[in-house]
């Protein structure tokens, strides 16, 4: 079976087929988008395809808006707004001081940060970008819930892409070494045809291991929940939903 390739563009549009931004559905993200509403600068780190931030502009918010990834393909599809700013980087290259009210990660991009050098990096380059007061917003899924034993090809799809092409997407996992879990990313045709297979490694943390990183990059932590509906963070939760407050 043959079809056109599987190309960088149609993996960001995938990704926004898969996870569109839908504040009138999610609590978390109804939050989130009236925060940037509300504050005159708002950093988004792991931007990924501009979603949130572009909801934002066109729910109002009227100050400065920054989007922060390391992926072309990505920001190629975030610059279709050119009234925000775009920055091809990873979080420990940022070089921002003290210009932001907020800074936010969304869909798990937290757990891209897996070495501790990283994520101590990372974090301080995120103190820096924040005034004094000012709050990091963040999710990640909690190790407790074991989330990676549900990915398999079983429940990998269909996507339907905007132009009628559909496709099967699924996470395999490859080893689970305490928190760190690496795992394969396949987009496939129907007939589970691999067209593109990536590999990455993800981070889990409990609150008794990511605390202790952000206080040490100079945050206190304001509140954590166990959802995104700020429901209680318990030995139940699936995630960590976290504001920290910059000191």
């Amino acid at each position: 079976m043959t079809g056109p390739a599987f190309t960088d563009d149609d993996s960001a549009l995938m990704y926004d087929v898969e996870n569109p931004w839908d504040p009138d559905g999610s609590p978390y993200e109804q939050f989130l988008t009236d925060a940037a509403v509300a504050v005159d600068a708002v950093l988004d780190v792991g931007c990924g395809t501009g979603s949130y931030l572009h909801t934002a502009r066109e729910r109002g918010a009227a100050g400065r808006l920054v989007g922060v990834d390391p992926d072309e393909s990505m920001l190629a599809r975030a610059r279709r707004r050119t009234d925000i700013e775009w920055l091809r980087c990873t979080a420990a290259e940022m070089t921002f001081e003290a210009e932001f009210a907020a800074v936010t990660m969304n869909s798990n991009a937290f757990q891209c940060l897996a070495a501790d050098d990283e994520l101590r990096a990372s974090l301080a380059a995120i103190r820096r970008a924040l005034r004094p007061g000012g709050v990091f917003m963040f999710g990640t899924r909690h190790l407790q819930a074991r989330a990676w034993e549900g990915w398999n090809p079983d429940n990998g799809g269909p996507f339907t892409m905007p132009d009628g092409r559909e496709y099967r997407g699924w996470f395999e996992v490859e080893s689970v070494d305490g928190p760190l879990v690496t795992f394969t990313d396949t987009v496939a045709r129907l007939d589970g045809t691999p067209l593109r297979v990536a590999r990455a490694t993800l981070r889990f943390h409990t609150p008794e291991t990511l605390n202790p990183f952000l206080e040490e990059a100079g945050f206190a932590i304001e509140n954590q929940y166990g959802d995104q509906r700020t429901g209680p963070l318990t030995d139940a939760s699936r995630e960590i939903i976290t504001y920290a407050r910059a000191q």
